[in-house]
């Protein structure tokens, strides 16, 4: 079983950033891909970015250019740098992944709110 912590969310002013990170506990080598996912109020959960084993990223189309997912040296983690944030950018943030025993699994979700 495969446990996904996120941390970094919090309050940031439009145009600013903000790092998040998520850490996978369990069976953690059997993980591929691990991504992102965010939901605001009001609107369906989309996904934000993912990577798989191999490095390719995938990006939804609103967050191009501005994050940038990585995972760290021992690929036990998944980082999500988010730079010129705007409103649109407020949602509760999840991590997710995907394993050979676990098609779903999700972090507990952390908040990101951008102000004006």
């Amino acid at each position: 079983q495969v446990q996904l912590v996120e941390s970094g969310g919090g309050l940031v002013q439009a145009g600013g950033s903000l790092r998040l990170s998520c850490a996978a506990s369990g069976s953690i080598f059997s993980i591929n891909p691990v991504g992102w996912y965010r939901q605001a109020p009001g609107k369906q959960r989309e996904l934000v970015a993912i990577i798989t084993a191999g490095g390719t990223t995938t990006y939804a189309d609103s967050v191009k250019g501005r994050f940038t997912i990585s995972r760290d040296g021992a690929k036990n983690t998944v980082s999500l740098q988010m730079n010129s944030l705007t409103p649109e950018d407020t949602a509760i943030y999840y991590c997710w992944a995907r394993s050979k025993f676990q098609y779903n699994i999700w972090g507990q979700g952390t908040q990101v709110t951008v102000s004006s």
